[in-house]
């Protein structure tokens, strides 16, 4: 068994190398690639994707796991070698059924479909893409298919980045969650709004990439296993445990942008280096699911990052950078701006309380586009006729609309967006379960000291990589299934005192 494990390992690891190569290559595009290369990144995309999912569905790894499932099986269930064991079998049973053919095309698609993306948005030029979003949803219920046997066309999508979860299972949690959450708003919007103008002068931009930097090192994320560079789309991505980075974008004129993607970024980098290193080269070096993923990155950037407490001790060091802007500016105006509450066209943009309006009319666009009840040709009008029916707003063009996410232009349509929403769920129920072992916490953040929460995130979320399920984690952690009560509890404790609610 020992020499078979061995010889398991040393098939993954080069399929992990080979993942890392795409990301190299999908990074350098996103950021310092020139425009003329972008031809010929879709071919070598295509080929590395080609490769790599040879190598996964190797008759081979199939014959080492059928060999290996009695070792497993003697194991107890949280043994490392069982945890790799089982979650090689479940990801290489799903990939033997995806023709090599379809993701390679879908790679070499992705890469080109970006390029365009990153020209087409700013020309605000939906017709150019059009044609390629049309392929996307091609290629997306194709894949789809290859897993016959579902309960709705988007289950197989959204099970490939929160395994588990079904649109019916998602469904519920976002009418729940919407239930609950509109009135918040509402009452929010009856209110005259906060005054953020404070955010909307001239940030000059390395001194924000100064500041951003000193408070993310402070969070803990490892300069000597990460960096930081610009690209259109923020992301963090991770070429192995020991190079992880991230990237962000910049405004000038507004000081919120860089700054929270900043922190945003770093939260998921974060989980990423305090994965267990003797899980390097292995299915085991992720993080779970993109919900639990995406409540590391929301904990950070904006329970800590947007709390009072934070700012406390990181506003004099901001006013700092910044004294002819700030100086004049008292701490709870500017906290109240960082939490100002409107009504928005950008999803990244959004503050905490309608930001899974702007998720939940993603998700349900997809799901119409699968089912076959909305056309890519209808996309836009249907955008902007439910951002007004949700939002009572229209937006004034398709850059700022249906064109502003990068998801559906790189990827694949379904499953891209609910993990959001459930990382935010999940960033509340953790945090306060993270409360419970250390009611210190509060007082640390204040003195601008994050080692305890760090250190608590690691050993009980990072660490495992995927070694557990994302419904399994959060029992284990929190001692509960995914609620959205703490979240609620949150919103409604930190917003009601903002701006004096009775909700």
């Amino acid at each position: 068994m020992e020499a078979k494990l061995k010889e398991l390992k040393a098939h993954l690891n080069d399929i992990f190398d080979l993942q890392g190569i795409a990301g190299i290559l999908y990074w350098d595009q996103s950021t310092y690639m020139p425009k003329g290369g972008a031809p010929a990144r879709a071919r070598q995309m295509a080929i590395i994707q080609r490769i790599a999912h040879e190598k996964f569905i190797d008759p081979a790894i199939g014959q080492l796991l059928d060999d290996l499932q009695p070792y497993a099986e003697s194991l107890p269930y949280e043994h490392d070698d069982a945890a790799l064991i089982r979650v090689t079998r479940r990801m290489y049973e799903r990939e033997i059924k995806v023709p090599t053919e379809l993701t390679t095309a879908m790679s070499a698609h992705a890469a080109a479909s970006y390029q365009a993306w990153t020209e087409a948005r700013p020309a605000n030029d939906f017709a150019r893409m059009q044609p390629y979003l049309e392929k996307t949803l091609d290629f997306s219920r194709q894949l789809a298919n290859c897993f016959p046997g579902y309960d709705h066309i988007a289950d197989p999508l959204i099970d490939f980045r929160d395994y588990g979860m079904k649109a019916e299972t998602v469904r519920a949690v976002f009418a729940d969650l919407r239930a609950q959450t509109v009135p918040i708003v509402q009452a929010i919007m009856a209110q005259d709004p906060a005054d953020d103008s404070c955010l909307r002068k001239h940030f000059p931009e390395s001194q924000q990439i100064a500041f951003g930097l000193d408070v993310i090192r402070h969070f803990g994320y490892d300069f000597d296993r990460g960096r930081q560079d610009k690209t259109h789309h923020p992301f963090a991505t991770k070429f192995s445990i020991g190079d992880v980075r991230i990237t962000t974008r910049y405004k000038e004129n507004f000081l919120g942008e860089g700054m929270f993607s900043t922190m945003h970024e770093s939260g998921h980098a974060m989980y990423e280096q305090g994965l267990n290193p003797e899980y390097e080269g292995t299915l085991l070096a992720r993080g779970t699911s993109s919900g639990v993923h995406e409540s590391q990155s929301r904990l950070w950037e904006n329970v800590v990052g947007r709390s009072r407490g934070f700012w406390e001790h990181f506003y004099p060091q901001l006013q700092a950078h910044f004294p002819d802007q700030l100086n004049d500016v008292p701490l709870d105006e500017f906290y109240r701006a960082i939490n100002k509450v409107e009504r928005s066209l950008i999803r990244t943009d959004a503050d905490e309380v309608t930001y899974n309006l702007h998720v939940m009319l993603r998700f349900d666009f997809e799901l119409a586009l699968l089912e076959g009840n909305l056309t890519i040709a209808d996309l836009p009008d249907a955008w902007n006729a439910r951002f007004e029916a949700d939002f009572g707003i229209t937006p004034p063009d398709h850059k700022d609309g249906v064109l502003q996410d990068v998801h559906w232009f790189y990827s694949n349509i379904g499953g891209a967006f609910q993990g959001y929403t459930l990382g935010n769920v999940l960033s509340a129920q953790f945090y306060g379960a993270a409360l419970a072992a250390n009611p210190a916490i509060p007082d640390q953040i204040k003195q601008g000291e994050f080692g305890t929460l760090h250190e608590w995130l690691r050993t009980n979320i990072w660490q495992h990589g995927r070694k557990f399920t994302a419904n399994e984690l959060v029992e284990r952690v929190t001692g509960q299934p995914l609620t959205i009560d703490p979240y609620i509890a949150y919103l409604k404790t930190k917003y009601g005192a903002l701006y004096t609610l009775e909700v």
